[in-house]
């Protein structure tokens, strides 16, 4: 008799590659599906302007301008510490030396009351582990002759100082490795700093690079128009202070940039003419440096930083400045903008990260930034944060 089940389906079994294939190819149309969706409903940002590119590298620059500022103050510092560490160690060396000698004298104490017969106090006292704890025993001291007491004493004593000596050296050698630390991290900062600004200007267009070169122009064409009116306000003040005051407002001497010993307004008094005599040697040795490059950290003689130029301009007239222009705007007596004389230091923005000697007729020679060359510049180009006259 025939079967009446119904027949059964037959199954066939998918390889387990295979299901693994088709699963990773449904979720990878998916993460393309969702991806897209992103894509369009999150749209790129806008493009920076050239306006805002420009404000971004020269704050980028500023930044990097404060970096070396810190990197110099700390390079300043490791050096000077440097300097006091082997000075603290050879002081050490040498009162170590004058402990040995006072120790040998003992032993020449103790090595003859040996010979006279028994060990001695003195001996005792030499082949103690502390001497300080064997001498503090009142009969020892009573019974040391007055040369005797004299060696223990010098001994102590040579040996106190060496131990403050060393102590000494440690703790600057402490400071030391601090300000190296100090200086590792600033060199960092600047050169973060550095490579961010470069990033930014390589991704310009030729037509982008060429439109900010174009604000740069109006830039340097405004500060030129302010340099001049400066020059014309001073020019137009000394005329009228001879007329008023007759040839005495003179008071010799003048520099190329404008008449070093002429007066300049109330308030601000006239240099005498030393100062034109040094500032002359400054503005020579500040001109003879222009078309050397910019190089962070730099003090001469084949490239400069800001504060780096102004420190050696200066040192060629005889006059020593600190190394950084936080400090270099602390020397010497403040001027107005309107009273300033060729050798006077600029100082640009409210950190105090730029500096400039002025030359006359409102213009600078500085060292502007990385890229740049030693050069001379309207004072205008920067926010002035204020001046002073170093000598």
């Amino acid at each position: 008799m025939a079967s009446h089940r119904k027949p059964r389906t037959r199954i066939l079994a998918v390889p387990a590659h295979r299901r693994t294939a088709a699963g990773l190819t449904t979720a990878a149309l998916a993460s393309v599906t969702l991806l897209t969706q992103s894509a369009d409903a999150a749209p790129s940002s806008p493009k920076p302007s050239i306006e805002e590119v420009k404000k971004k590298v020269d704050g980028l620059y500023r930044q990097a301008e404060v970096a070396t500022q810190k990197y110099n103050a700390a390079k300043e510092r490791a050096g000077t510490q440097s300097e006091k560490v082997d000075e603290l160690r050879e002081a050490a060396a040498r009162r170590t030396e004058k402990m040995n000698e006072a120790r040998r004298e003992l032993g020449t104490f103790a090595s003859a009351q040996y010979r006279s017969g028994g060990l001695s106090p003195t001996a005792q006292l030499m082949l103690a582990r502390d001497p300080q704890q064997f001498v503090d025993r009142n009969h020892l001291m009573e019974r040391l002759t007055g040369r005797q007491q004299e060696a223990v004493d010098d001994y102590q004593d040579q040996q106190a100082q060496a131990a403050r000596k060393r102590a000494q050296a440690t703790r600057s050698l402490e400071e030391l490795q601090k300000s190296q630390e100090s200086l590792k991290t600033s060199k960092r900062d600047v050169q973060d700093k550095l490579t961010e600004a470069r990033q930014l200007l390589s991704r310009l267009t030729a037509q982008e690079k060429a439109r900010l070169a174009e604000l740069d122009r109006k830039k340097k064409a405004e500060a030129r128009r302010k340099a001049e009116e400066l020059a014309r306000e001073q020019a137009e003040r000394e005329r009228q202070e001879q007329q008023d005051g007759g040839s005495g407002g003179t008071t010799g001497g003048s520099g190329s940039g404008g008449d070093t010993g002429s007066g300049t307004g109330s308030g601000s008094g006239v240099p005498d003419g030393s100062y034109a005599t040094k500032a002359e040697k400054a503005l020579a040795f500040a001109r003879a440096q222009l078309g050397k490059p910019y190089v962070w950290g730099a003090t001469g003689p084949t490239s400069y930083d800001c504060s780096g130029l102004t420190q050696a301009a200066w040192k060629a007239a005889g006059v020593s400045l600190p190394r950084t222009t936080w400090d270099q705007v602390k020397v010497g007596t403040r001027v107005a903008t309107g009273d300033l004389q060729p050798g006077d230091l600029v100082f640009f923005y409210d950190d105090i990260s730029h500096v400039g000697m002025y030359i006359g007729d409102g213009k600078m020679i500085h060292a502007p930034k990385p890229g740049a060359n030693v050069r001379v510049e309207s004072i205008y180009y920067m926010p002035i944060y204020g001046s002073v006259r170093p000598a």
